[in-house]
């Protein structure tokens, strides 16, 4: 199945209507008892209001933990799915219907039946870009940020199937050449079209600049291969999950930084090394999905109570086994705006 992609709106808002808004969005939020979850890839505004920003993975911690009784969550669906499934007593909201998620929408849960059928005593697992009911066909979720910690975990005589993504497969592949992983053929529109070719301009515009990499991108495979056979130096390039490009941001001494994923997560950057220069890949790479969500629907999302996000209990306990795996395993904590 492919999804339109969502014409991006972009913000109309003055200065002084942005901060009026998202005061009116606290105050609505703690009126309601309700936690505001926004990804790295959302808009700068939208980050800026929400209690905690993160990749997937911090994010689903924090929507299992939070005592909270709404959860407006500023991403795409599956990512309200997750939280409804790891906290089922909460009301999940999604500021917009349209955020859906090209990657997610590459496999479906009869896919991966058929699939397992074809390889019978292969353990699956699925990036947590899935739907509820992939996820329910799964043994084990995982996000690039735990993804490693997913695979050690499973016993080395299991061959493993991993989906959706292709490139984040094929990065543990190289990563754990020694298991047997079959990869399912699904890729992100956005990450996918960030190419070797574009990175390799913005490297020869600034030669200082470190280059951080997610797994995701069409460019990480080529990358490391021509890193493996020495046609370029390894040293100053980063093949990374989101959490852990924030902290290489803050960890490495470099003042230039070539980001090769999706640009929202920039703006979280500069939050945090105000002093350091970040230049984008490729500046196309914008996901029109996550864009969808802007501070008058997280408004209104409250206000309106819309829109509400559920799944089935029979799929939810079902795909809860996976989940609760993935939050088990590996790194990745979401924080607090500012932190």
């Amino acid at each position: 199945m492919t999804l339109a992609l969502p014409v991006i709106e972009p913000t109309t808002l003055d200065r002084t209507a942005i901060l009026a808004l998202q005061a009116e969005i606290r105050t609505l939020a703690k009126a309601r008892n309700a936690v505001i979850l926004a990804h790295n890839y959302q808009r700068a505004e939208v980050q800026d209001v929400a209690d905690f920003v993160g990749d997937s993975l911090g994010l689903s911690r924090k929507a299992a933990a939070t005592d909270a009784d709404v959860i407006v969550f500023c991403g795409v669906h599956f990512m309200a799915e997750t939280a409804a499934i790891l906290a089922p007593g909460k009301r999940v909201l999604l500021p917009d219907l349209r955020a859906g998620c090209s990657l997610a929408a590459t496999i479906t849960a009869e896919d991966v039946r058929q699939w397992k059928r074809k390889f019978p005593g292969y353990i699956a697992v699925g990036y947590v870009n899935t739907t509820a009911e992939v996820k329910a066909e799964l043994d084990y979720c995982c996000t690039s940020g735990n993804v490693i910690e997913v695979i050690d975990a499973i016993p080395e005589e299991h061959g493993i199937l991993f989906c959706p993504d292709f490139f984040l497969g094929a990065h543990v592949r190289r990563l754990r050449p020694d298991r047997k992983v079959e990869v399912w053929l699904g890729e992100c529109h956005v990450h996918k079209d960030i190419n070797p070719h574009t990175l390799e301009r913005m490297r020869q515009e600034h030669p200082a600049a470190e280059v951080l990499v997610h797994p995701e991108c069409g460019c990480a495979g080529q990358l490391i291969y021509a890193m493996g056979q020495g046609d370029i130096p390894s040293e100053g390039i980063h093949v990374a999950s989101t959490e852990r490009m924030i902290q290489l941001v803050k960890e490495r001494p470099a003042s230039e930084f070539i980001i090769a994923t999706e640009t929202g997560i920039m703006h979280r950057m500069e939050q945090l090394a105000p002093e350091k220069q970040f230049f984008a890949a490729d500046r196309a790479a914008v996901c029109a999905f996550m864009k969808t969500i802007t501070l008058e629907g997280t408004r209104d999302a409250l206000t309106l109570d819309r829109y509400h996000v559920s799944v089935p209990a029979a799929i939810a306990d079902r795909a809860r086994l996976s989940l609760d795996r993935m939050v088990a395993l590996g790194p990745g904590v979401a924080r607090k705006p500012g932190d």
